[in-house]
């Protein structure tokens, strides 16, 4: 019997740990998962394209006396992140398992699920409180400030979940095993 693609997503803000748990996942899990990251493929973007009506706007405004920073996508990013849904149903065709790293802002779980429906599907909630991931994202210097606050009403929102993990207290390697546990990786 062939075996079946497994793919795990793992779904939340921008700083919530989804990174560093697909890494600790790679480590303990008993099959060899490749991890997909949506900041790589954003990363193959022209920068140009960063702050462009047709690839990614970045809007600051002030949330609660914070920053808020929402991101509007153009065509051209639109394009590419729904290449990156396909590049990943390319990748289980082929039988390869993976951990995907997504922030999911609006559809694109109804997405995944429809180009995955053939494979073993899980997809994890990673959370974290607001201010742990402000604070991180802090910490980080490589995320825009207001990132976490714009999407953290938005990245759970109607998803439904196998699993879910929360970042605010647990370590990646602890939120692994919990994950790999229920999900029997």
């Amino acid at each position: 019997m062939e075996k079946r693609s497994r793919i795990v997503i793992l779904n939340g803000v921008g700083s919530a740990g989804k990174g560093s748990i697909a890494k600790a996942l790679q480590q303990i899990a008993t099959r060899p998962f490749l991890h997909v990251e949506m900041d790589a493929f954003l990363a193959m973007l022209p920068e140009a394209y960063f702050s462009h009506a047709d690839g990614l706007i970045f809007e600051t405004a002030k949330c609660d006396g914070k920053p808020s920073v929402d991101i509007r996508t153009g065509p051209v990013a639109d394009r590419l992140l729904r290449g990156m849904r396909r590049a990943v149903a390319a990748l289980a065709a082929e039988g390869n398992d993976m951990i995907v790293d997504d922030v999911m802002l609006a559809n694109e779980l109804e997405d995944y699920r429809r180009l995955l429906a053939d494979y073993d599907l899980s997809v994890v909630g990673v959370f974290a409180s607001l201010e742990v991931l402000e604070a991180r994202e802090t910490q980080r210097g490589d995320r825009m400030i207001g990132l976490a606050r714009a999407q953290f009403d938005l990245a759970h929102k109607g998803k439904d979940y196998d699993f879910t993990v929360d970042t605010s207290n647990a370590s990646a390697m602890d939120c692994a095993k919990a994950i790999s546990r229920a999900l029997h990786l």
